[in-house]
């Protein structure tokens, strides 16, 4: 795996971190190439359980070199590589997709394309002077890495009009109450592992489950989520990771799942 990104797995949580602190983790292509790589990896992963994203150096992410746009490196926007996304989608919209969650754990900057991937998390938590922005109109552009589809039921839409439109720097606390983070703490990353622990000792089979209805269309029919909760619920009934809970509870134990 390239350098631009490091993962560790232990006892089921994967320690992701973007790693190219000199820039503050801003993506060139080989980080692109290196994020999807490691999305990929993740999906195939046995015993994962949980995902915690970080930036290493004290940076979440920068966003993209500005060099790489300069010297033409981008690759097709329109080409679909990636189901609907497209190759630099795809290193946000990958998080979204990725069957178990993720966990943001934000520190310094989370600028253009890092405010997207910290979008793109289930769960986002920002150190007190974190600062984050939707940074492209202040380059002539649009977020482009599936930010208009991600922020879709995570952040109101006059919002998220407001800080796109704006370009915008926003503190923590702020984006706490803009719903953009959903919260605070001195030590993000020791945050988001001690909460990532915590899902990991949960039923990975109705984790992932719930994460696959949260992933359902924001705009979805409230009939259709409805079916959706009641298959998915009757899929886990039958299953082992609820047998495991009635009988380790019978037991006066921890329930003990496998993948």
């Amino acid at each position: 795996m390239s350098d631009r990104i490091t993962v560790v797995l232990a006892d089921g949580v994967a320690d992701v971190r973007l790693n190219r602190p000199d820039r503050k983790n801003a993506l060139d292509a080989e980080a692109f190439v290196a994020i999807r790589a490691a999305i990929d990896d993740l999906a195939a992963m046995p015993g994962l359980r949980c995902v915690v994203l970080s930036g290493a150096g004290g940076d979440f992410c920068a966003g993209i070199d500005l060099a790489m746009l300069a010297g033409g490196q981008a690759p097709d926007l329109m080409a679909r590589s990636h189901g609907p996304a497209n190759a630099l989608q795809q290193a946000a919209w990958g998080w979204r997709t990725l069957p178990v969650p993720v966990i943001a754990a934000i520190s310094g900057v989370a600028l253009g394309a890092g405010f997207q991937i910290a979008l793109a998390a289930d769960i986002r938590i920002a150190a007190p002077d974190a600062r984050l922005s939707v940074m492209e109109a202040r380059w002539g552009l649009v977020p482009d890495l599936g930010g208009m589809a991600l922020y879709r039921g995570v952040i109101r839409d006059d919002v998220m009009r407001d800080l796109t439109f704006s370009g915008r720097i926003i503190a923590a606390e702020e984006a706490v109450a803009l719903g953009v983070v959903t919260r605070i703490a001195a030590d993000p990353l020791a945050e988001a592992t001690a909460l990532a622990r915590m899902i990991a000792a949960n039923s990975p089979r109705a984790v992932r489950a719930a994460k696959r209805l949260f992933n359902e269309p924001a705009d979805q029919d409230a009939g259709a989520i409805l079916i959706a909760e009641s298959d998915e619920q009757r899929t886990l009934l039958a299953g082992p990771d609820h047998a495991e809970t009635l009988l380790a509870a019978r037991e006066g134990r921890k329930p003990v799942f496998l993948d």
